[in-house]
């Protein structure tokens, strides 16, 4: 780019130069004026023409480095399913009872627990105790299977077909007939390993789960507020 810029200044050079002698020329030859013999004007050489200073190349602009996105907050572990809130029954329970409180309870995954120690059931949504009641379950020969379970069945007229036993409102729990179902509840039943409560409370536990959904069966094993079901999680 430089060769080329001096060969420009030169071809301007010549040009301005030759116009200047054109001119001349012109003026001598020019009619009604005496030809005047002039000495020659000595002809200079031209200067030599300076090349250009080459311009000092430009850094290449530096970019900024990019920002580094925000580290993300890994999410709080879960807290898994806890106890919020279990009902104020005020009398002792006994063989019948059964008590059913969801006003206010906000929608959540149900879980039911039946401890059959207490021999009693309650169910949870969301962690907020909304039902609970006395049970009957399997005798020492047919014992109900401790364990967690999911629903695998509804069925709000189902009979037995080993006993040929109505079993309002079953909810079954595992393929050889294990349910929780409406019963008859006192201190001389037993059950043939099923969770036995009462109807009404079945028909309410019946509208209230869903099938998979879980079912806590221990022995002994008490639930506090605060205690985080680990089996429910």
């Amino acid at each position: 780019m430089a060769k080329i810029r001096a060969m420009q200044m030169v071809a301007v050079a010549v040009l301005a130069g030759t116009a200047g002698l054109a001119g001349a020329v012109a003026m001598l030859g020019a009619p009604g004026r005496p030809a005047v013999a002039q000495a020659a004007t000595p002809v200079r050489a031209p200067a030599p023409i300076a090349r250009p200073v080459a311009l000092a190349a430009k850094p290449a602009p530096t970019r900024a480095p990019a920002a580094k996105p925000a580290p993300t907050r890994a999410p709080a572990p879960d807290a898994g399913y806890v106890v919020k809130r279990i009902l104020a029954v005020k009398s002792p329970f006994v063989h019948g009872d059964y008590y059913w409180d969801e006003a206010g309870v906000p929608a959540g995954p149900i879980v039911v627990t039946v401890d059959l120690e207490a021999q009693t059931l309650s169910v949870f949504r969301g962690g907020y105790e909304i039902g609970t009641a006395v049970v009957v379950y399997g005798a020492d020969e047919k014992p109900t299977p401790l364990g967690v379970f999911a629903i695998s069945q509804k069925d709000a007229k189902h009979v037995s077909n080993l006993y040929d036993a109505p079993m309002p409102y079953m909810l079954r729990l595992t393929n050889d007939g294990i349910s929780i179902h409406g019963s008859a509840v006192g201190s001389n039943l037993a059950t043939h390993g099923c969770v036995g409560v009462p109807k009404p409370f079945a028909k309410l536990l019946f509208g209230a789960v869903k099938l998979g959904d879980r079912v806590i069966v221990s022995r002994g094993e008490r639930l506090s507020l605060g205690e985080q079901v680990k089996a429910a999680s």
